[in-house]
């Protein structure tokens, strides 16, 4: 898929498919197995909720990156970060996450869509990247995701 808006919002969209198709067919017992247990442990469940925030950060980190801003603050904790918003989500029923993930996808892809291609090289600051073009920032949403269900699916597997 090319690097241009209209390529890069359809990838967010399929890739988004095939994380909600993914966490769908799940059962519970799945949904509860452990997939990070360095520090606080993390279920299955708990990598949705954390798509969810991540999810609503990236588009807000976009939002800001095209209005002139210059991303994420210098010296953001994403550890901490994530911690928080997880905790946050973690009451949530599955049906509601995956409703909430979808949304907040679909407002990026959406936003992605109505980029000017010139804008795809502007740089901002990532909590992972660090500065870099726009264009990596994006490619850097659905890939996220892929490899944190790369993780569940070997946890899955496993079982």
């Amino acid at each position: 898929m090319p690097d241009t808006p209209a390529g890069l919002s359809a990838k967010l969209i399929s890739e988004g498919e095939k994380t909600l198709t993914f966490f769908k067919d799940l059962g519970n017992e799945q949904l509860e197995r452990i997939v990070y247990s360095e520090g606080t442990s993390w279920s299955v469940r708990h990598v949705l909720a954390h798509f969810v925030s991540a999810e609503t950060a990236f588009r807000e980190l976009l939002t800001d990156v095209l209005a002139g801003g210059s991303g994420a603050a210098e010296g953001f904790d994403i550890d901490s970060f994530n911690q928080k918003k997880v905790s946050a989500l973690q009451g949530l029923s599955t049906s509601v996450l995956l409703d909430q993930f979808r949304e907040v996808r679909w407002q990026t892809a959406s936003i992605v869509s109505q980029i000017n291609p010139e804008q795809l090289e502007r740089t901002a600051r990532h909590p992972f990247l660090g500065i870099a073009p726009l264009v990596d920032i994006i490619k850097l949403i659905y890939r996220h995701n892929q490899i944190h269900l790369r993780d569940v699916r070997r946890t899955i597997e496993a079982k």
